[in-house]
């Protein structure tokens, strides 16, 4: 059987009527499970996990799809996180029977036939982009909603199918190995800070000035690394945003001790941080084995101090059994 992971980004994350009707979609689909819902009110988003066969998980993602569209007014949505569209971003995952290129082949099929069915704009990214400019996210939300009509009209952005949609915006879809959506805390309100921070950061880096009117960037320390800065409404408090996209290639052991230290030089301390959505057991262990590097614990005292040392229940408490993707899947 072809197992795959979709882990869509709704540009909603107050309306409980709206996002009720998206889960209800995901849940009417037979072959598919519903792991994970993570909502920000000031972000205004709201991240779905669900697994299942490849092809009733298609089933669903239409079908949540067609209702974000049906509700969600991208003319009126606001929110603290970039997006693009209704559904901003819909990444699938290979989980068991099938390789990457199988699945890079489905979801392009499957981006061709929700264009068309919904009147919407794809445009393919990571392992389904048709070339290395467009494999990253950051790249396909220049501007958000508010700059896409203009770029696509221009010929400056063009959808890899569709046009543009003036009430739901566009999607950007593809398939993609794990990532770890993590958000580290500051002891500040300062956006600004938060952004230098995640400058220094992130391995696209800070940008230094402009060539042939392109952006020039200085890199930054973490390799596969994306990170912005914003302020949390929710919590009071202005965050470092990041995604891993390789927690193998650089950990959020890593991440979490690098953005203390950078912390420092800008004045500010860390107090946390916090996982988006479900995250595989291997990145807390790895992390909880960085902490005690001799010291003989099991798996839960491993990720107890995993939890303990990134601060995860900074904000609200992280219940393992709720939040480790292996541990929901054989719930």
């Amino acid at each position: 059987m072809k197992i795959i992971e979709c882990v869509p980004n709704f540009s909603e994350g107050a309306n409980e009527e709206t996002l009720a009707a998206i889960a209800a979609e995901i849940n009417s689909v037979d072959g598919v499970k519903l792991l994970h819902q993570d909502s920000g009110v000031a972000a205004n988003r709201t991240v779905f996990t669900y697994i299942g066969e490849a092809g009733a998980v298609f089933e669903a993602t239409f079908k949540a799809i067609k209702v974000a569209a049906e509700r969600i007014d991208m003319r009126e949505q606001k929110g603290e996180h970039p997006r693009i569209g209704a559904c901003d971003v819909c990444p699938f995952v290979p989980i068991s029977g099938i390789s990457m290129s199988e699945l890079v082949e489905k979801v392009t099929a499957f981006a061709a036939n929700i264009s068309n069915e919904l009147d919407l704009p794809v445009f393919l990214y990571e392992e389904s982009a048709a070339s290395d400019s467009r494999r990253n996210l950051a790249h396909h939300r220049v501007g958000d909603y508010e700059q896409l009509q203009k770029r696509i009209y221009n010929s400056k952005w063009l959808p890899d199918f569709g046009k543009f949609n003036v009430r739901s915006g566009g999607i950007v879809m593809g398939a993609r190995n794990f990532l770890v959506a993590y958000n580290i805390n500051l002891n500040t309100s300062d956006a600004k800070i938060a952004q230098e921070i995640a400058y220094d950061l992130r391995e696209l880096g800070r940008p230094i000035g402009n060539k042939n009117g392109k952006t020039v960037y200085q890199a930054g320390q973490l390799k596969k690394v994306k990170a912005i800065g914003w302020y949390i409404e929710d919590f009071h408090v202005a965050q470092v945003s990041i995604n891993l996209t390789d927690y193998g290639t650089t950990s959020l052991y890593d991440v979490f001790e690098t953005t203390k230290q950078l912390a420092k030089q800008y004045g500010v301390k860390v107090t946390g941080s916090e996982l988006i959505g479900l995250v595989p057991k291997a990145a807390l262990v790895q992390t909880g084995l960085l902490y005690a590097p001799n010291e003989l614990l099991n798996e839960q005292e491993i990720i107890r101090l995993a939890v303990k040392k990134l601060g995860l229940s900074n904000l609200l408490p992280f219940e393992p059994n709720l939040r480790i993707l292996e541990y929901v899947m054989n719930a």
